[in-house]
């Protein structure tokens, strides 16, 4: 059984990798749509695309029932901590899901090219976050790469969060890289709508 520092740290990646499987899966959400034509209908409503963006990735985030879930196991929960924390992810998965929906724009006459970019991108994000394996002990260069990963300084601020550190420098770096990557997201992302032509 974990501890519960241990549990902690590890319940901690598990909702990152959750938020991270599920809104860069929103493209595919999307290739679906335009396959049946929803995707038209939806560029009809009067919603700014932003909007529609921004809920299509909160709709995948179910990090907050994990978290829950395991309060019973020994979890201790920080509840402004750990709420903290799901914003923070919120911001962060609505980047990478507005980032899932340009790829399925981008590859909406050959669909398997998504999952192809998708994937290749999506599992060394996660190595090379430091979620999976401790990076300390590896190689020199996966250290620095690391270090461009966005992901890493999100994984370091939901493990501050859950131990109930709000003060911790790696909690800033995190809402910066969340911020960053939101920007970056929605901008290419409407563009990307604005623009689709099916």
């Amino acid at each position: 059984m974990f501890g519960g520092s241990s549990l902690q740290w590890f319940l901690s990646g598990v909702v990152v990798m959750i938020t991270m499987f599920g809104t860069s899966m929103t493209g595919a959400n999307l290739q679906f749509e335009i396959m049946t034509g929803a995707f038209e209908r939806m560029l009809a409503t009067p919603l700014s695309r932003s909007s529609l963006m921004i809920g299509r990735a909160l709709k995948e985030l179910q990090a907050a029932i994990v978290t829950l879930v395991a309060v019973p196991f020994g979890f201790a929960l920080y509840p402004l901590h750990v709420l903290a924390g799901l914003v923070l992810l919120g911001i962060f998965g609505v980047g990478v899901g507005a980032l899932s929906y340009e790829l399925a724009i981008a590859a909406r006459k050959t669909e398997w090219i998504f999952w192809v970019v998708q994937q290749s991108l999506l599992f060394p994000l996660l190595i090379l976050s430091g979620m999976m394996l401790p990076l300390e002990t590896g190689p020199e260069w996966m250290r620095i790469v690391s270090l461009v990963n966005p992901l890493t300084y999100i994984v370091d601020a939901e493990r501050a969060l859950f131990a109930g550190t709000l003060g911790d420098p790696a909690v800033l770096w995190g809402i910066v890289a969340a911020l960053v990557t939101a920007a970056v997201g929605l901008t290419v992302g409407v563009r990307s709508i604005r623009g689709a032509t099916i």
